[in-house]
C-alpha cells in the first residue's frame, strides 16, 4: 500500500485544503477536504495494479500543478472558529410575554427560519429541527458542527456551520453547497439568487458564486460583522462602525452610515434595512441612500430584531431577556419578558413572534394585540413544553456518491442532468429538452462524478444565468 498526502494553504486564506491518495492493489482511494476535518472519500477500482498506480499518479500530478505540496498531516492548524459569547440578564419588564410553546434544543441556538409550513431552528451542537407552527417536532438534521445561522433563499433553506460549509436542507438529504475559505471566521451569512455573502470576525465581506467559487471580498470599515443582508440592489454589511452597502457586482461601495453603536444583528424589508446595535437601539436605514429613517430605543444592547411585513411593526430582543414592539415611526408599544433567555434571532409571522434564545429554546409568542394586552394585565397562557417524539426522522449530510439513491429510469416530469469536465473543472449541464444546455446547474460537489447522469425533481432558472435544483437528487443507472 502507498499513501501520498498533500496540502494547499495559501497566505491569503483562499485555500486551506488537503488531498490524500492511497493505492492498495487495484483500489485507489482519494480523501480530500479542509485541513483539520475528516474530509470526504471517493474510491475507484481498476482492472490492474498498473492502471491503479497510473491513475493515482495522474491525480497527484494534477494537484501538484495546482500548488499542492507534500505535507505532514496534523502540523497545520484547522480553521479558526469564534463561538458568539453573549451575556443574558433577567428581564426588567413588568410583565411576561404570552408564550404559547417552548422547545428546548439542548444547546445555545442562533439559527431560525419560519416559512408558511414549518419552523426551523439550529443550535451549537449541529442540530437543526423542523417543527409545525403549533410546536410538533417533525424532523431533525444532524450537521457536523455548530450552526451559525439559518437563511432562506426563495424555496431553498441553508445552514451555515462552524466547519466552514453551508448546507442545503431543501431536500430530504442535506448537501454541502458552499465551502468557505479557512481564513474566514464566519459570523453571519445570507444567500440571494444562489450567491453566498459572508460576514466575518475581521469585519470583511466575502462573496461566493453558485459554483462555490470566490467572486470578491472587501475589508470592512469595522470589525465583528454580525450583519449581512442582500437583494438585487446591494449587499448590506453591518459591523462595529455601522452599515455599508456594496454593489453585488464587484463590491463597489454604494454608501456607508455610522450607527449608534456596533451592529449586532440585521434585518431587511424591501426598501429598508434594520440594524440592532450595542447602544440599545434598532435603526432603520434607507436601502437607496443609507439615511437613518427611524430609531427604536430599547433599554439594553439589542441582540436581534425583526419586522412585520412592510415594517409596520418593529420587534427587538435585548441582552436582558426582554422583547419589544414599536410602531413604524419608533413609538414603543410594549416591552415584555421572555420568561427565559435573551433572543439571539427572531422572526415574526401571522401574529406570532418566534425567538431562539441563549438557553437554546425556540419560543413561540402570541404577538396579537389581544394577547399582549392581557399579558400586560398579568394574564398569560400556560406555555406548553414541547418534547421530542420517541421516533423522529433524522437526516445527515450526503458526503459521497454512494449516499445518493439510484434509479433505472427518469420518472415522468423529472429532469436529467449530466456531470462533465470543462477546463479541468467538473460542471453539471442539463440533458433534458426545454432548457438552455449552455447554463451550469448548481449542484453538490461531493457527489459530482464526470460522466454520471442524475435525475432531479425540477430545475429553476436564477437571475445569474444558471439553474438551481429543487427536490431530491438521484443517480441514473
Amino acid at each position: 500500500m502507498s499513501k501520498t498526502y498533500l496540502e494547499l494553504s495559501q497566505d491569503d486564506g483562499s485555500a486551506h485544503k488537503f488531498y490524500e491518495v492511497t493505492v492498495q492493489g487495484q483500489v485507489v482511494s482519494v480523501r480530500y477536504g479542509r485541513i483539520g476535518a475528516a474530509g470526504q472519500t471517493q474510491t475507484s477500482t481498476f482492472p490492474t495494479v498498473q492502471k491503479a498506480e497510473a491513475a493515482a499518479a495522474k491525480k497527484i500530478g494534477e494537484k501538484v500543478r495546482k500548488g499542492y505540496e507534500p505535507a505532514v498531516q496534523g502540523q497545520r492548524a484547522p480553521r479558526a472558529v469564534t463561538r458568539r459569547q453573549v451575556a443574558s440578564a433577567p428581564s426588567t419588564a413588568r410583565a411576561v410575554a404570552p408564550v404559547l410553546w417552548r422547545f428546548r434544543t439542548g444547546s445555545a441556538a442562533f439559527g431560525i427560519h419560519i416559512d408558511e409550513d414549518r419552523c426551523w431552528v439550529g443550535n451549537q451542537a449541529g442540530d437543526v429541527f423542523t417543527l409545525a407552527h403549533g410546536g410538533e417536532v417533525l424532523a431533525r438534521y444532524q450537521l457536523p458542527d455548530g450552526v451559525k445561522c439559518l437563511v432562506a433563499d426563495d424555496f431553498w433553506i441553508y445552514a451555515g456551520c462552524d466547519d466552514g460549509r453551508v448546507y442545503d436542507l431543501s431536500s430530504k438529504l442535506p448537501f454541502a453547497a458552499y465551502d468557505i475559505a479557512a481564513d474566514v471566521d464566519i459570523f453571519w451569512l445570507d444567500i440571494h439568487e444562489g450567491v453566498l455573502n459572508v460576514a466575518d470576525r475581521a469585519g470583511r465581506l466575502t462573496v461566493i458564486d453558485h459554483e462555490d467559487e470566490h467572486q470578491w471580498a472587501r475589508g470592512g470599515r469595522g470589525e465583528h460583522a454580525w450583519m449581512v443582508r442582500a437583494d438585487d440592489r446591494a449587499v448590506y454589511h453591518g459591523h462595529t462602525r455601522g452599515v455599508t452597502a456594496h454593489s453585488p457586482d464587484g463590491g463597489a461601495e454604494l454608501w456607508h452610515t455610522p450607527t449608534q453603536g456596533a451592529v449586532l444583528f440585521g434585518w431587511q424589508e424591501d426598501d429598508a434595512v434594520y440594524a440592532g446595535t450595542a447602544r440599545h437601539t434598532v435603526q432603520r436605514l434607507s436601502k437607496t441612500t443609507g439615511a437613518i429613517e427611524a430609531t427604536y430605543r430599547c433599554d439594553s444592547p439589542v441582540y436581534s430584531c425583526a419586522t412585520s411585513p412592510g415594517g409596520r411593526y418593529v420587534f427587538a430582543g435585548d441582552s436582558a431577556s426582554s422583547v419589544y414592539c414599536f410602531d413604524r415611526d419608533g413609538t414603543r408599544l410594549w416591552k415584555l419578558g421572555t420568561g427565559g433567555g435573551s433572543a439571539l434571532s427572531m422572526q415574526y409571522r401571522d401574529e406570532r413572534l418566534f425567538l431562539v434564545t441563549t438557553d437554546g429554546s425556540l419560543v413561540c409568542v402570541d404577538a396579537s394585540e389581544a394577547a399582549v394586552t392581557a399579558a400586560q394585565q398579568g394574564s398569560v397562557p400556560v406555555a406548553r413544553d414541547v418534547k421530542l417524539a420517541a421516533t423522529l426522522p433524522t437526516y445527515a449530510p450526503a458526503t459521497a456518491v454512494a449516499a445518493v439513491a439510484t434509479v433505472a429510469a427518469a420518472p415522468a416530469g423529472s429532469v436529467v442532468v449530466e456531470c462533465v469536465q470543462e477546463y479541468g473543472r467538473t460542471r453539471i449541464h442539463v440533458v433534458s429538452e426545454g432548457y438552455d444546455h449552455s447554463w451550469n446547474v448548481q449542484f453538490p460537489r461531493a457527489i459530482r462524478e464526470p460522466g454520471a447522469r442524475y435525475v432531479v425533481d425540477s430545475l429553476h432558472a436564477a437571475s445569474g444565468g444558471f439553474y438551481r435544483v429543487r427536490g431530491d437528487i438521484r443517480r441514473l443507472q
